[in-house]
């Protein structure tokens, strides 16, 4: 079966299988959006659904809003995917539900701003970044610029993945140090000298806070 435009009224969340398949390869998930074929977003929620509900809901922290966001990657990558072929369609679909994830944070935000994790990791990211009108965005702008390629290829494979797992991901400190079954003060402290070490980087390329 195909389609010509996807309609964001299907959704795929619970999708039911009697046996846990094998996913299939992102060559063959690609080619499907190529063909428009509407299992092309079966199987990208079957290789890659738990993958985007992890980013969306670091950012909103809500089931809900997680999954709605989760099914608008679909729809996104469906009617964006064309005729740009992804290189990466794990990064392709993780780039997608972050920003659609921080779009809707503004908007429920936006009258009200709350506690918790996202204030908190915007305030620690703006120590070493310039101030713009949203620090969101010049994290956004810094992530596809060769500066941000270099820091991190300068870092230990440790605390790049420290770094990716926080300012990326936007995980919890608690969450990062049972993952890497480290201390949460070792966490901070690999997170302080990371930033300390990318603002001393944008300062000799002339960006300053």
């Amino acid at each position: 079966m195909t389609l010509d435009t996807f309609s964001p009224s299907i959704r795929v969340k619970g999708l039911n299988t009697k046996e846990e398949e094998k996913p299939m390869d992102d060559k063959q998930i690609l080619d499907l959006y190529w063909e428009r074929s509407e299992a092309a977003i079966s199987e990208t929620s079957k290789k890659y659904g738990k993958y985007c509900r992890y980013i969306a809901f670091n950012i909103l922290h809500n089931d809900e809003d997680s999954e709605e966001c989760v099914n608008d990657t679909y729809l996104r990558a469906w009617n964006s995917i064309l005729p740009n072929r992804p290189s990466v369609l794990k990064t392709f679909l993780g780039k997608i539900t972050r920003n659609l994830s921080l779009d809707r944070y503004e908007l429920l935000n936006a009258k009200k701003r709350n506690g918790g994790q996202m204030p908190l990791i915007f305030d620690e990211i703006q120590e070493c970044i310039p101030s713009l009108d949203s620090t969101e965005n010049i994290v956004e702008e810094i992530a596809l610029t060769d500066i941000l390629n270099r820091f991190l290829s300068s870092l230990s494979l440790e605390q790049r993945k420290i770094f990716m797992r926080r300012y990326w991901y936007l995980s919890p400190i608690k969450e990062i140090a049972t993952e890497y079954d480290m201390s949460e003060s070792k966490i901070k402290m690999s997170l302080f000298r990371s930033r300390n070490e990318l603002k001393k980087l944008l300062e000799k390329e002339g960006i300053s806070v």
